[in-house]
């Protein structure tokens, strides 16, 4: 009864606060001095050790003189190891002009700081809209909330149009998505070389149908060490493209169960591998297990972008390619619609637990 009990006062905490439409923002702006309980998160703390002080094992991948043949082979042997050892990689000297790096950061920070009357007109939990302002996407599935307000905006292949996007970062969004998806179309290019397979292998198979772009705004915290700005998780898709500003906090999982700081590295980009990688390429790429921590007296912002097949293609099947399965390396996945692989990770519980083995043969 009481377990009941518990769960029906965090449901209408949780609808308390998505109805202010002023997300997380909106508590910090009122002057809370105290983290609502709705986003205080032990969950972590369980599960996983504590912090390492030790350097990170985040590899930094040069992509200088990445069209000379003999300089492109290294890049790809890295990206291998990267992607089969640790699952993250940042890259530098990617071609991204660091000025739109820049102003899309900034154009994160116009949106979530301008006047609140304006942003509640954007605030929506309705996925078919292409531009998305709330604070959690998963908010109702999430062990914890986390301590963000977020957009995402769906850019390609239908953009929408102009006036569904804010006059304060809609031109730097499509600019900036422009750029980072020759980045992405890059990075897929050297990981199926990586995989002894031609260049175009994972765009041709459909890896690379949407571009979409979240931006991701973390207030001060009062007390961080109860909530997270992202909570313990692996991402879903191929791959997470992020960009974050110069506050840091992205942690990732070792092998050994402790958390690692990823280093803000001027002009770097953040490779995540996702899950849907993981099983394509039958577990010889790995994702990681990443989270996000808050500060008490400064901002975070953080960028990501996701470069995936059309989530409406209920026909295309997905499974291990074919090319990398041999009589000693069986496919270890079942066949699947990235659809129906969507559908199972949006539907479950966001609680640290893996959800790649529901789709183990």
């Amino acid at each position: 009864m009481g377990s009941s009990s518990t769960t029906g006062d965090r449901l209408s905490e949780l609808k308390a606060f998505d109805e202010t439409k002023t997300g997380v923002k909106g508590l910090v702006d009122a002057g809370v001095t105290k983290v609502p309980r709705i986003f205080i998160n032990e969950n972590d703390h369980k599960q996983f050790g504590p912090t390492s002080d030790g350097i990170s094992i985040v590899p930094i991948i040069d992509f200088n003189g990445i069209n000379d043949a003999a300089t492109r082979a290294q890049i790809v042997n890295k990206v291998k190891e990267a992607s089969e050892r640790y699952g993250i990689f940042q890259i530098i000297n990617h071609e991204l002009p660091l000025s739109i790096m820049d102003e899309m950061i900034e154009g994160v920070r116009r949106f979530n700081e301008q006047d609140t009357e304006v942003k509640k007109q954007y605030y929506t939990r309705d996925p078919t809209k292409k531009f998305q302002y709330n604070s959690n996407f998963n908010i109702y599935t999430l062990v914890a909330a986390a301590w963000k307000d977020n957009f995402l905006a769906r850019l390609i292949p239908n953009p929408p149009d102009s006036q569904e996007l804010p006059d304060v970062c809609r031109d730097i969004m499509f600019d900036y998505a422009k750029h980072v998806t020759k980045v992405g179309n890059t990075v897929y290019e050297l990981l199926s070389e990586a995989m002894g397979l031609k260049p175009s292998h994972l765009k041709e198979i459909g890896c690379v149908e949407t571009v979409s772009i979240v931006g991701n705004y973390y207030p001060a915290c009062p007390q961080p060490e109860l909530a997270l700005g992202a909570i313990s998780h692996v991402d879903y898709g191929l791959l997470t493209i992020l960009l974050q500003d110069k506050t840091g906090g992205l942690q990732v999982l070792c092998q050994d169960d402790q958390w690692v700081d990823v280093p803000v590295v001027s002009g770097g980009l953040i490779i995540n591998v996702g899950d849907f990688i993981q099983l394509i390429t039958n577990d010889k790429f790995k994702s990681v297990r990443h989270r996000a921590l808050v500060k008490k007296e400064s901002t975070r912002i953080s960028v990501a972008t996701f470069l995936s097949p059309l989530q409406t293609d209920n026909i295309r099947m997905y499974g291990p390619i074919k090319e990398l399965i041999t009589e000693d390396e069986p496919a270890i996945y079942k066949d699947t619609t990235f659809q129906d692989f969507l559908t199972f990770y949006f539907t479950q519980t966001v609680d640290g637990t893996a959800k790649l083995p529901h789709f183990k043969l």
